[in-house]
């Protein structure tokens, strides 16, 4: 195989973590709904949290996106 051709499989195989993340935002926010019909008065405190997990998904999303690009664009075969 050719480098440049392994270059861009990575860099497709890095930008399949997008779109986990995404997976990833849509079942935290689904879990809370759930939650949060189950027991309104808790879901005022559980709020914050979801937040912070959306973050971290994001997050991870993000990181993967720059990978794929730093594969396509910087690094050179």
């Amino acid at each position: 195989m050719e480098p440049a051709a392994a270059r861009l499989i990575g860099a497709g195989l890095a930008a399949i973590g997008t779109g986990a993340a995404a997976i990833g935002v849509g079942i935290i926010f689904g879990q809370f709904l759930l939650g949060a019909l189950r027991n309104p008065s808790a879901s005022d405190g559980q709020f914050g949290r979801v937040f912070i997990g959306v973050a971290l998904a994001e997050g991870l999303g993000i990181f993967s996106l720059l990978i794929a690009i730093l594969l396509l664009f910087v690094v050179k075969s």
